[in-house]
């Protein structure tokens, strides 16, 4: 089994998008200004015989060593114990001593691969974040960051639901397995 995994942020300002209106209907999107973040890791798995599945998990602030390892130890959980060859970037906390300890200690299951830096376009993750935030987060104005959440789990879940779109995400790295 193949997994890319990335992590991202959205923030509770809204992201802008071009969008059409009414001439001298100037769309306007109300907000309270707050930069408070929710931070997003996904997984997409490809399995044998063209079967993708996309795992998420989300928290306020960052993902940081140990809130990745837990991710990590889901992913397993969720995976049943099956072998699995990550690919994931060069963030710090993919690298850190903490992570290689783990990393480690998880070989029966886990072998790990770092894609090429400054390669974002061979990450299929990379295409599941530009497609939730071009949909259901563009220009979304809310109060709480559980809002925020809220969106960001109902866009994960259309993803999950259009089983030939995480299919396509691989198929537009020009990878294939």
């Amino acid at each position: 089994m193949i997994v890319f995994e990335d992590e991202s942020g959205i923030s509770m300002s809204p992201a802008v998008r071009r969008t059409w209106a009414p001439r001298g209907k100037t769309p306007i999107l109300r907000t309270h200004f707050n930069w408070k973040r929710l931070s997003m890791a996904a997984a997409l798995v490809y399995s044998p015989g063209g079967v993708a599945r996309v795992l998420f998990a989300s928290r306020p602030g960052s993902f940081d060593t140990e809130s990745l390892i837990e991710f990590l130890t889901e992913l397993h959980g969720e995976l049943d114990d099956e072998k699995v060859t990550l690919i994931w970037d060069g963030l710090t906390s993919h690298r850190s001593r903490a992570m290689r300890d783990y990393l480690a200690s998880q070989r029966h299951w886990l072998v790990t691969e770092r894609l090429p830096a400054y390669a974002p376009d061979l990450n299929p993750v990379e295409l599941l974040w530009g497609n939730v935030k071009a949909g259901e987060l563009a220009g979304l104005c809310v109060d709480t960051i559980g809002e925020l959440e809220s969106a960001a789990l109902e866009a994960i879940a259309r993803v999950q639901s259009e089983s030939q779109l995480a299919l396509s995400f691989l198929r537009h790295t020009g990878l294939s397995l």
